[in-house]
């Protein structure tokens, strides 16, 4: 059964079949419609929420749920991503204190052995605020942590990462950027649907924090700690790490091969003519005279193709002639309503498409720093080419690891200030990795520190 797109006035455009892709050829006389003026419209720098002026994240208000989409989208973003926020957050954190260091430099740990703060380090808590927190950084740039009191603000008894994609910013007033706006309805316009917590100063949030606190000013409130990459230089929202590849194209690249290589394997391995017909054809083989509707008429050229495809394809027709007529227009001497029947060749290169598509996903992941032959995305030659042997990929484990510390500071952070704002003083939090070695070790995996 034919597939087949009709125009407006029921004339067939293009059809699919198993084995065939018919196509009309030449185009009906039309008039030119006037080209249409547009003009630049500039869009608002700032928008009102309440009474709160807040900062757009974009030109739309919209980066965050289009920054998702793209991700989601993107195979291997979207696992880097993923592979980035594991490598950081480690197998967790423990409290330690750092009683010297070695000749080499290297901390000299020792764990403390308090149940109540290891519990705390190892619990639901702390592992749902890293993993929610360091998500809205990798992806948005930026992740909001919601320190929640008790009633009189004696103690902070919950921590919480504020979905960022929910999450606006007020415009700065004297340098400080002074609350954070959270409302389901964004990107669009939340009206009254909205809620406005204090943001703790970038500058030293826990000196801000307890000047609040003596102040009298944190009961029954929520403040707000914000981790943000300062790479972009954006003082309001910055810009996350693989943004780059998404301006340089790579990403779209990665989005259109796997699209153009589904296309291919649906369509062009499977056909086997290109059948081109004169829009003149149609109107002397199917007068629309002849049909009291139009849906009657497509009815009769849908037969008539499928009739078509019958007699080009299968074993019995291997050798069956077909017969096409065309007339010459005495006036100019031209061809009309020939038809034109061509066996298809499979131009199809797949190796190219993959290179190219290859080289797209190495250029994602050298944006978010990681060496693709980590992912398993090195290539066996060219450009990309790297070794994927074990040692290689150990070492570029540890380069992530190493390039984490950063990221990993500013994710303790907020940890760092609940705990000491609740009297817990003196301790350091460090991550434990679990580091593959080679089997002259003795051992597959080794766990460290850091």
């Amino acid at each position: 059964m034919s597939n087949t797109v009709f125009n407006k006035t029921g004339v067939p455009l293009m059809s699919f079949g198993t084995k065939h892709f018919m196509t009309t050829t030449g185009a009906p006389k039309v008039e030119k419609r006037p080209a249409v003026s547009k003009e630049t419209q500039k869009l608002d720098s700032k928008s009102m929420v309440g009474d709160y002026e807040i900062s757009p994240w974009c030109d739309n208000n919209d980066f965050p749920t289009k920054a998702n989409e793209i991700i989601r989208t993107v195979g291997v973003l979207n696992t880097g991503l993923k592979y980035t926020r594991n490598f950081t957050i480690g197998q967790g954190i423990f409290p330690v204190n750092v009683i010297g260091y070695d000749d080499k430099g290297n901390e000299l740990l020792k764990v403390i052995e308090d149940p109540k703060l290891i519990n705390f380090c190892e619990g639901r808590l702390v592992r749902r605020y890293m993993e929610k927190a360091l998500r809205d950084f990798l992806k948005f740039g930026v992740a909001n942590v919601q320190l929640i009191p008790n009633a009189d603000a004696s103690q902070l008894v919950g921590l919480n990462a504020l979905n960022a994609v929910f999450n606006r910013y007020t415009v700065a007033k004297n340098g400080l950027i002074e609350k954070v706006i959270v409302s389901g309805k964004f990107p669009d316009s939340p009206g009254t649907e909205f809620e406005a917590f204090d943001l703790l100063d970038e500058y030293d949030p826990m000196a801000d924090l307890f000047r609040r606190k003596v102040s009298g000013n944190l009961k029954g409130k929520s403040v707000v700690f914000a981790i943000k990459d300062s790479w972009s230089n954006n003082d309001y929202y910055s810009e996350p790490a693989w943004w780059s590849a998404y301006l340089a194209g790579w990403i779209d690249i990665a989005k259109v091969v796997p699209k153009f290589l589904v296309k291919a394997y649906e369509n062009q391995i499977s056909w086997k003519w290109h059948i081109q017909i004169p829009y003149a054809f149609w109107d002397k083989k199917f007068p629309a005279a002849d049909y009291p509707d139009a849906e009657k008429r497509k009815t009769a050229i849908e037969e008539y193709m499928d009739l078509i495809e019958t007699n080009l394809c299968g074993e019995e027709n291997a050798d069956k002639p077909i017969f096409t007529f065309f007339e010459i227009n005495p006036n100019n001497g031209k061809v009309e309503e020939q038809w034109i029947i061509k066996p298809l060749e499979n131009k199809l290169n797949n190796d190219q498409n993959l290179i190219t598509s290859a080289a797209a996903n190495s250029e994602i992941l050298f944006s978010l720093m990681i060496n693709p032959n980590v992912m398993g995305a090195g290539m066996p030659g060219g450009t990309y080419a790297g070794n994927q042997g074990g040692s290689n990929i150990r070492e570029a484990f540890l380069v992530n690891i190493a390039n984490a510390w950063l990221d990993r500071q500013n994710l303790l952070d907020p940890l760092e200030c609940f705990l000491e704002y609740n009297g817990v003083k003196d301790v350091q939090l460090r991550f434990r990795n679990t580091i593959l070695t080679t089997l002259d070790t003795g051992a597959g995996s080794k766990k460290t520190l850091s």
